[in-house]
């Protein structure tokens, strides 16, 4: 018999001992039982009061690959704490073959079983309750004493031994000088690469982004107030930023909300990072500018151009024009028959070389089931003797090994078929290309890169062979239908 474990902690207040003592009792009770463990799916500072589990996602798909009869896990509330979750994922299991086992659970087949089951799940749930509701009282009273309750970290703090908060006197200075900088008129992208220069990161150690500079410019501990649910302190905390500089920051940042909000319109620039200077190289970043009358025109300028770094004289090109006529291109190569046989005969390929122990372990199984039928046939003829015996015993225990060697490269690496591959290209026919989120999904998927000339772009694709040309001499006419203008006499950007 095949099996899986499962195991889980809840917080991460627990550690990974936790885990590895599941991992080592469920394996002695397959052990002891001469169940073959295939694979461990392990859940870290996941609750299971909710179904919403990475690792118990994957296990219960992987169910219906029928490459493993049974989930051990070391007590019942591992696989789940909610009875309708839990009665819910093993009909699914049982359908697909699978049972749930606990480890230390003595738990009869008959009747009996079944309610003891309950039982347990039942006193799990209760528990979960329970918990919750004293650390709720826990969480409480440590927020009345204004205690450090989990979370992210803000910058320019660190924790003591007593949970508390104090000033990092390494990051807190930047912090102080960030608010000061946008007070002055910094905008919230100079604020994330000056701070991003300076070696400052996250809670998580990766750089900041333009999100990370809003919370940190909204975030009221900086002048000393302690907030936890509904319970709110004031100077419960060391403050970093003086209360006359936060509302100055707060009154500018109520003042933009009103503004275009300039990085908002990054998402919108489908060809970031892909498009380049046929030129010089440089790639064309996303701008936009308001006319004289009014109206905002987005455009993408090459960043030598910008930063006169070269002599490049690439000029600005609308957005929406050229972002048409690579959609254009693309939705082309994906409705090609041709293209889409190359596309996935690639795949195939890298699936093959990605996946290289799945065919030696198969063709091994192959020469050794017609060992053992050879075998088998000497022992038919009369042909029995103590070595034959022995090598027969070697063989179909190397074979229920290579059994298991190849369900648990199934389990880690699925195969997936030519023929689901090509489905799931086909599926991009169908997409509404004047949606943006189709647009993006169209060109992330297909695009690697587009080099910018003046009478042409180069688009190259994400397989072999998978490039286009596009003269704008071919396209003169429908550009002209379309937006009145091509690259060759657009404006540049307006100031």
């Amino acid at each position: 018999m095949k099996a899986v474990i499962y195991a889980r902690y809840s917080s991460d207040n627990q550690r990974e001992e936790s885990i590895e003592g599941q991992i080592r009792e469920c394996t002695a009770f397959a052990v002891k039982n001469g169940i073959t463990i295939l694979q461990h799916y392990i859940d870290r500072a996941f609750s299971a009061k909710t179904d919403n589990r990475p690792e118990f996602q994957r296990m219960v798909k992987d169910s219906g690959k029928h490459l493993f009869d049974m989930v051990i896990v070391w007590k019942l509330d591992r696989f789940s704490r909610n009875r309708y979750d839990s009665a819910r994922y093993k009909a699914l299991l049982k359908k697909n073959g699978v049972k749930v086992v606990s480890a230390t659970e003595v738990i009869s087949e008959g009747a009996e079983g079944i309610i003891l089951e309950s039982v347990l799940e039942g006193y799990a749930e209760y528990y979960s309750a329970d918990l919750a509701e004293k650390v709720g009282r826990g969480l409480t009273e440590n927020a009345l004493k204004c205690k450090f309750n989990g979370g992210t970290k803000p910058i320019g703090y660190v924790i003591d031994s007593e949970q508390h908060f104090q000033i990092d006197p390494f990051t807190a200075p930047f912090v102080r000088e960030a608010f000061q900088r946008y007070a002055e008129g910094a905008t919230m992208k100079e604020l994330v690469v000056w701070l991003n220069d300076r070696g400052i990161r996250n809670s998580r150690g990766l750089p900041l982004n333009f999100n990370s500079i809003q919370r940190m410019l909204n975030n009221r501990r900086y002048i000393g107030e302690y907030s936890f649910r509904d319970i709110v302190i004031p100077d419960g905390i060391p403050a970093i930023v003086p209360k006359e500089l936060f509302d100055r920051v707060q009154e500018k940042l109520e003042k933009n909300k009103k503004a275009p909000a300039r990085h908002k319109a990054e998402d919108d620039y489908l060809l970031t990072t892909k498009l380049f200077c046929g030129y010089c190289g440089a790639y064309l970043c996303g701008e936009s500018g308001t006319s004289r009358t009014g109206d905002v025109h987005h455009y993408y300028k090459c960043v030598s151009v910008k930063k006169k770094r070269t002599e490049c004289h690439k000029k600005p090109v609308r957005k929406n024009w050229i972002e048409d006529i690579v959609i254009r291109a693309t939705m082309q190569m994906v409705m090609d028959d041709d293209a889409v046989e190359a596309i996935v005969a690639l795949l195939m390929e890298l699936q093959d070389k990605e996946n290289a122990n799945l065919p030696l372990y198969e063709k091994e199984l192959r020469e050794t089931n017609i060992s053992i039928q050879n075998l088998l046939n000497a022992i038919q003829q009369g042909i029995l003797t103590r070595s034959t015996k022995e090598r027969l015993e070697q063989l179909e225990e190397l074979r229920d090994e290579l059994e298991g060697k190849i369900a648990c490269e199934k389990l880690a690496k699925p195969r997936i078929s030519a023929e689901f591959m090509t489905f799931w290209l086909h599926r991009f026919r169908k997409l509404d290309v004047t949606k943006q989120e189709h647009r993006k999904m169209l060109i992330d998927t297909f695009v690697n890169a587009i080099f910018l000339y003046d009478d042409k772009l180069v688009i190259t694709y994400n397989f072999k062979e998978g490039t286009t040309t596009i003269t704008f001499a071919e396209l003169q006419s429908a550009i002209d239908a379309v937006c009145g203008g091509s690259d060759m006499d657009s404006f540049g950007a307006p100031e």
